[in-house]
């Protein structure tokens, strides 16, 4: 491949480029994601067990499935893994995270702009331990949808602390 990143052609999922979604997990755990471009997402996590982190520009695959189902995967520097089906029409979501055994034991390690700590995220995940991985298997529901448009950077710009009351709470 040309990019390694490049997990479709960018043609094929132009429609679910700009998409910021608010989504909450059949456990409780809540996240948000914005697809930012072809090949990279931000995120945002409200509850859970690394509620409170945040990523930007994480590089991640995207490939359509269908007219209205898309799938995101990426590897984070923390030695998580995590792929997210995301089907628009019925606004239903399966995704699978891999947490390395060291996020699993210490999950608020994490919780952080993660962009301004990879180094220290590097080292946590060499340092391990990765195995055996908790694997978090999951449907979720999206409760707040719209489209922002690509690349911006105003849609996942601060921690969930910072956000105004109610904003994940939002629907429609």
């Amino acid at each position: 491949m040309s990019n390694e990143f490049e997990s479709t052609k960018p043609e094929e999922i132009v429609r679910f480029v700009g998409r910021h979604f608010i989504y909450t997990y059949e456990n409780g755990w809540q996240y948000e994601i914005y697809i930012k471009n072809s090949t990279t997402i931000d995120y945002r996590i409200h509850s859970g067990i690394v509620g409170g982190r945040w990523v930007r520009d994480q590089k991640t695959h995207i490939v359509r499935l269908s007219d209205d189902v898309c799938k995101l995967s990426w590897d984070e520097p923390t030695g998580t893994a995590v792929s997210v089906a995301v089907n628009f029409a019925e606004r239903r979501i399966h995704g699978v995270i891999f947490f390395p055994r060291w996020i699993a034991e210490n999950p608020k390690k994490t919780v952080c702009f993660q962009n301004d700590h990879l180094d220290l995220m590097r080292k946590y995940r060499d340092e391990g331990p990765t195995y055996p991985k908790m694997v978090v298997d999951e449907f979720a529901h999206i409760s707040f949808l719209e489209d922002c448009g690509p690349d911006r950077e105003d849609v996942i710009a601060c921690a969930a602390g910072e956000l105004p009351d109610g904003y994940a709470a939002r629907r429609n």
